[in-house]
């Protein structure tokens, strides 16, 4: 865990306008700045970030967030690396933990230069070998798209990142997968005459290399190993480059190989990214559903391609939310994206893209290909089979719908269904009920509190209604009793990131953005919203006391009661 006074003083360092600004082009309108959301397709800016409060927010998409938000958000990397990310900007070191030491850091460092050594090399190389020169003009690979993904050529021999890694023995060569040693102890280069693909993480740095080799030879694809900096299973390739496609599509195309991502950039889809060497994971499929709301699986018709296709189903299952989508593009047999895009050009690929399979007709498909739905035991295995995979399904309503298909498929009844694969109905969220005036005082209390934190340690929880906005203030309360130090909504927020309150403070920072608020009289606004909460209380206990007064009488009342009684008639001017 990275320590939580660090987040803060990270967060104090940060300019979210500035940070947003350098990806996002920024327009002042009024107290905030505007932009089209970068997380989804607008005409109209709807993406607002305030200075003041140091978060942004997005009305159409819902999008909200602080800087370390947004760094995870727009780059598709994790809590842990976009405070890395950030601390980098400002000249801050994380401090150690138990997940994060100096002398790891120092390492990864090493490394990530390591590589950009040798990748700065391999470039080198290319420009000097006409064979490989040729090759990329045979695979239509033009300058342009050789220098956007950085490619680059491994000459033929066994030691020739000598000439750029003098201390060829290092450890650290080793480390970062560029040489092996062999049983003997001999040392020699990992990749060879090979079209060498740098594989880029988020921040832009090399942290593996694909190659491919020329003409003839096995294996066909040779990958870095798995190293400090690199693990296949958390990787896609083409990620970096995507992005700005990915935006502007919603749409992320997943492929098999890096060449079939190239080749697809090279003649204008630039939305699509590869797996590195292993199959799709349930980490590669959230990474994608933080940027866009739709992942296409590309593959080759083949039974290979039909078997990744149906593990990339299983992994996705989990990921999945309502207003997402999983299709799959299954392309002929004798094709691969590559292929196909060459021989049948852009717009066949886009159409096979806007017409992928949903992935619950392909669910379904495979599932009924594997049983005889014309006897009833295959029927059976067809309910039997699909409850693993219903019970990965979090999404209520998509499940319903591959409920119901499964009821008609199997001839079953969709409450049988629903019952031998042990799931609850779905029954749709009661509308909300009308609320009196008590919900609008603890409203404006939680909107007083977003802008003044600090005022968070006076709220008197025990007063509170039971209104939607009482589990946020209390948990503000209780966060702000804590820690002596917070008194601003973005620190707030990072400390609320996973609770169950999360969402509803989302809600109300998001109003602030537009209402107006006089920082002069907040407190002086917050004391008279306590008032009249206290006010009600009392009202409330009164007619709680009088209920029970006329029921049992003054007598049946405890002695605490009718001295509460006695001073409440006298403070409404009542006379016994």
């Amino acid at each position: 865990m990275i320590p939580e006074s660090f987040i803060q003083d990270l967060l104090a360092r940060i300019d979210i306008v500035d940070l947003v600004d350098s990806y996002v082009p920024l327009k002042k309108a009024g107290a905030n700045y505007a932009a089209c959301c970068p997380f989804h397709n607008e005409k109209t800016p709807s993406f607002t970030v305030s200075p003041t409060k140091q978060f942004y927010h997005c009305f159409g998409c819902g999008a909200h967030g602080t800087a370390i938000g947004f760094a995870m958000e727009y780059q598709g990397i994790g809590f842990v690396d976009a405070v890395r990310e950030l601390a980098s900007r400002v000249g801050m070191t994380v401090p150690e933990s138990d997940g994060f030491s100096p002398e790891k850091h120092g390492q990864t460092r090493n490394l990530v230069e390591v590589m950009a050594r040798a990748a700065a090399y391999y470039k080198e190389q290319l420009k000097r070998s006409p064979r490989a020169i040729d090759y990329c003009k045979k695979r239509g690979l033009s300058g342009e798209i050789a220098a956007r993904f950085g490619i680059g050529y491994a000459p033929d021999g066994w030691q020739n990142l000598k000439t750029v890694f003098p201390d060829y023995d290092a450890e650290a060569l080793k480390l970062a997968g560029l040489v092996i040693d062999n049983e003997s102890g001999r040392r020699y280069d990992r990749f060879r005459d090979r079209l060498m693909i740098p594989i880029v993480n988020p921040k832009g740095d090399i942290i593996a290399f694909g190659g491919r080799i020329i003409d003839q030879g096995e294996p066909k694809y040779l990958n870095s190993p798995e190293t400090p900096l690199f693990e296949k299973g958390r990787e896609l390739f083409g990620l970096p480059q995507a992005r700005q496609a990915l935006r502007e599509t919603d749409t992320a195309i997943v492929t098999e190989g890096y060449m079939d991502v190239i080749a697809l950039a090279q003649n204008g889809v630039g939305n699509a990214v590869a797996t590195l060497g292993t199959a799709t994971t349930p980490t590669h499929v959230q990474k994608l559903l933080r940027q866009v709301d739709r992942i296409v699986f590309c593959f080759d018709g083949d039974n290979a391609g039909r078997k990744a296709a149906w593990r990339a189903l299983e992994n996705a299952l989990e990921a999945l939310a309502d207003n997402k989508q999983v299709g799959f593009v299954f392309l002929p047999q004798e094709h691969d994206p590559d292929s196909f895009i060459r021989a049948h050009g852009k717009a066949e690929f886009d159409r096979q893209v806007a017409q992928a399979m949903p992935l619950s007709d392909f669910l379904l498909r495979e599932l009924a290909q594997r049983c005889d739905l014309t006897s009833s035991e295959g029927k059976a295995r067809l309910v039997y089979e699909a409850k693993p995979l219903l019970l990965k399904l979090p999404t209520p309503l998509l499940r319903l719908q591959l409920v119901k298909r499964l009821a008609e498929a199997s001839g079953f009844a969709q409450a049988e269904v629903e019952r031998v694969c042990e799931l609850k109905s779905y029954t749709p969220p009661a509308p909300p009920k009308a609320r009196r005036t008590a919900p609008s005082l603890t409203r404006n209390l939680l909107r007083i509190v977003l802008h003044k934190p600090a005022l968070a340690r006076e709220l008197p929880i025990d007063l509170l209604p039971d209104t939607p906005e009482r589990p946020a203030l209390a948990r503000l309360h209780a966060l702000l009793g804590e820690s002596r130090d917070t008194d601003s909504y973005a620190v707030l927020r990072e400390q609320l990131r996973g609770l169950p309150e999360e969402q509803a403070i989302e809600s109300a920072a998001s109003e602030l953005l537009d209402a107006p608020f006089d920082e002069a009289e907040a407190e002086e606004e917050f004391r008279d919203t306590v008032h009249r909460l206290r006010e009600g209380a009392q009202m409330r206990r009164f007619a709680e006391l009088q209920t029970k007064a006329q029921q049992v009488g003054v007598a049946g009342l405890s002695a605490a009661e009718k001295l509460a009684y006695i001073q409440f008639l006298s403070n409404r001017g009542i006379r016994s």
